[in-house]
């Protein structure tokens, strides 16, 4: 082969590789469990609102398998994978972490949010490199971790400082922690500080342990974090 088409074999090889992986990370999806009505699970898929979707029906490219009291069965691009009330999205699809959690794309020091429908601003990322997904609240002290959130990722947080927390159900006790790492859109920061609640919250606030490390401006629906430091 002459080295003119061997390089010319070689980009187009590379080019198709770089559109498998965009066409791979726009079909992402983030699919969680709300509840159950009768038999069918109610499905939240990339935020939307709740689905009731029975067995064998496909809801935005998302087939239940199975379900059960407080869990689903569900297939997504040819992968099985359960979902469970009161835990964190199941991230399908999209560029990963070795480690296997959701990665977004960034430059290191940069992160753009768009707004929801709802007025919100939530993202994809990782605590301690496996999947989170988050909901900012600015109004929030510290990052805040549901309890099922946090048994998933494996934190010692019951040796935590306790602290009293206001919950659904009251003042209850949760507990102060530190977290390795928290990752949003290729943007790492480490050794932050957060809380985590007695009960099962579904998606992790991101409170300002994590914010204060940047300067946030607002342009139209985005929200634009630059790091400090």
């Amino acid at each position: 082969m002459h080295n003119k088409t061997k390089n010319r074999f070689i980009r187009s090889l590379v080019l198709a590789c770089a559109a498998g992986l965009l066409a791979g990370a726009a079909s992402a999806r983030d699919v969680a469990l709300s509840g159950m009505m009768g038999s069918k699970p109610l499905l939240i898929v990339d935020g939307a609102a709740p689905k009731a979707v029975a067995v064998g029906e496909t809801y935005r490219g998302v087939k239940v398998i199975s379900a059960a009291s407080e869990r689903a069965t569900l297939e997504s691009e040819g992968k099985r994978f359960t979902v469970r009330m009161g835990e964190s999205p199941v991230h399908v699809g999209g560029m990963m972490l070795a480690n296997g959690a959701a990665e977004e794309a960034g430059d290191g020091r940069r992160i753009v949010l768009t707004q929801t429908g709802g007025g919100h601003f939530v993202t994809n990322g990782t605590v301690n490199g496996k999947a989170v997904q988050f909901i900012v609240d600015t109004g929030a002290t510290m990052v805040a971790l549901g309890v099922a959130d946090a048994e998933r990722l494996g934190l010692p947080y019951k040796q935590g400082q306790p602290v009293r927390m206001q919950t659904a159900n009251g003042v209850s006790t949760g507990w102060r922690v530190k977290l390795d790492s928290v990752r949003i859109k290729g943007v790492q920061i480490h050794n932050v500080d957060a809380t985590v609640a007695p009960t099962n919250m579904g998606v992790a606030l991101l409170g300002n342990s994590f914010l204060n490390r940047f300067v946030m401006t607002r342009n139209g629906d985005q929200m634009i974090l630059e790091r400090r430091y």
